[in-house]
C-alpha cells in the first residue's frame, strides 16, 4: 500500500501567532477613549428610580464605582464596575429602541406613583419592563378618561410634554348646556383664567341629546384642569371629558376603556422620527410568531405591586453592611408581609364524600376468540 502524499510546508508563509493571554491588554496611545455617561442617568434608565432619587442615592454612599464611593454627576463607561450595596448592576449603556404603551384610562384612577390616600393608580396596572421604567406622557385628572401614553424614553416624553413644542391635545367634551356662537368665538380668542390667558385652537359642536351637548376641542397646553375651567367660565359644567388624541397618536377604537395596547417597533420608529430623535442603529429585533400576535393584541392589565425606588429600599443588611454569603432572606407573602417560618401550614381539608377508586371499578376485558384473530387477513 502506497504511503499518503505528504504536503511540504511553505517556508515563506506567515507563521502562526502564538496564543496570547488576555489578562492584560496593552493600551495604545492612539486608542479613542470610551465615551462616558452620567451615572445617575444610567441608574434611572435601569429602573431604579427617578434621576433626582438616584442623585440622592449616590450621595448616601450606597453606590460604588470600581470599589470607590461614587460622586454626584460622575461619568462611567461600560468597563467600570458599578455596585449597589455590594450587588453588581447592569447598566444600559447601549441605546435600545424604547417601548410605547397606549392605555384607555377610565375615570377613578390617578396618574401618580405616590398617593398618601392610597387611591387606584394607573401605574398599578403597567406590565413589567426590564432595565427601564414607565414614564407617563402627560396627565389626566381623576375624573377624565381617554388616551394615556407610557414610554421608557425620557427624551420622547419630554418631546411630547414640554410647552415649547406645543403638541396638540384633542378632547371630546360633554357639557350641561349649549354654547352660543359668540361664546365659541371667545373661547378661541382667549379667556383670562387665574393662572393667565387660555384658549382653544379650535372648537366644533358634535351634537347632543336634551340638555347635554358634545364638543370637540384642540389645545396646545397641558395646564391643570384647563379644559374644564374654560367651560366653567361661562357657567357650563363639564359632565364628561375624554382625550382622544395626543400629537400624532390617536386612541384606537378597539382599545376599550381599561385596556392597553403596545405599539409595534415600526410605529415606535415613526414616533422617534416625528420627534426628531435619533433612532438606535441596532437592527430591529426579530419577533417570534407568538410575540407578533401578542404585540398587536389589546389586553386587559392586571393590578400588581409596583417596583419602588432603590432609594426607598433599605440596604441588604439590616446593620448597614454587606449581606453575608449564604444568608437567607425572610420569606414574604404576596402582600409583602414577612411570614413566620415556625407557623405550620393548615392541613388540607378532607372531603368525606369522596369515593376512592377500587380495582372492582375497572371493566373486565372481553376474551378474544381464536377465530377473530384471523379476520381481515387475506
Amino acid at each position: 500500500m502506497a504511503r499518503p502524499f505528504k504536503t511540504q510546508r511553505d517556508t515563506q508563509a506567515t507563521p502562526r501567532r502564538a496564543k496570547t493571554s488576555f489578562t492584560k491588554l496593552a493600551v495604545d496611545e492612539n486608542t479613542v477613549a470610551e465615551p462616558t455617561q452620567r451615572l445617575h442617568k444610567l441608574l434611572a434608565l435601569a429602573g431604579l428610580g427617578s434621576r433626582r432619587d438616584m442623585e440622592a442615592l449616590i450621595a448616601s454612599g450606597r453606590v460604588t464605582v470600581n470599589g470607590a464611593p461614587a460622586a454626584t454627576g460622575q461619568g462611567v463607561t461600560q468597563f467600570d464596575v458599578v455596585r449597589l450595596d455590594s450587588r453588581i448592576l447592569k447598566l444600559p449603556f447601549v441605546a435600545e429602541l424604547p417601548q410605547v404603551l397606549i392605555y384607555h384610562k377610565p375615570e377613578g384612577e390617578i396618574v401618580s406613583q405616590d398617593d398618601p390616600e392610597g387611591r387606584a393608580s394607573v401605574f398599578d396596572k403597567l406590565p413589567k419592563v426590564k432595565n427601564a421604567k414607565w414614564i407617563a406622557i402627560g396627565r389626566l385628572d381623576m375624573n377624565t378618561s381617554g388616551l394615556l401614553i407610557f414610554t421608557t424614553s425620557g427624551d420622547l416624553a419630554n418631546r411630547f410634554m414640554h410647552p415649547r413644542y406645543e403638541v396638540e391635545r384633542e378632547y371630546a367634551v360633554r357639557i350641561f348646556g349649549e354654547l352660543t356662537e359668540g361664546q365659541m368665538t371667545q373661547l378661541t380668542e382667549g379667556i383670562e383664567l387665574e393662572d393667565g390667558p387660555a384658549s382653544f385652537d379650535s372648537i366644533k359642536a358634535q351634537g347632543g341629546e336634551g340638555a347635554n351637548h358634545w364638543y370637540q376641542v384642540i389645545l396646545r397646553e397641558g395646564r391643570n384642569r384647563e379644559v374644564r375651567r374654560l367651560f366653567e367660565a361661562f357657567q357650563l359644567p363639564v359632565s364628561r371629558l375624554m382625550r382622544v388624541r395626543f400629537g400624532p397618536v390617536n386612541l384606537p377604537p378597539r382599545v376599550k376603556r381599561g385596556t392597553m395596547l403596545k405599539l409595534e417597533q415600526k410605529e415606535v420608529v415613526g414616533l422617534l422620527e416625528w420627534a426628531e430623535l435619533p433612532v438606535p442603529s441596532a437592527p430591529l429585533r426579530q419577533l417570534t410568531q407568538r410575540e407578533k400576535l401578542k404585540a398587536t393584541t389589546v389586553f386587559m392589565p392586571k393590578v400588581r405591586r409596583q417596583r419602588v425606588s432603590a432609594l426607598d429600599r433599605p440596604p441588604r443588611d439590616a446593620a448597614g453592611g454587606e449581606a453575608k454569603v449564604g444568608e437567607s432572606r425572610p420569606y414574604r407573602s404576596k402582600s409583602g408581609a414577612p411570614r413566620n417560618p415556625a407557623a405550620k401550614k393548615p392541613a388540607p381539608k378532607k372531603n368525606e364524600n369522596r369515593r376512592i377508586r377500587q380495582t372492582s371499578d375497572l371493566a373486565v376485558p372481553d376474551t378474544q376468540k381464536k377465530g377473530d384473530r384471523n379476520k381481515g387477513r387475506g
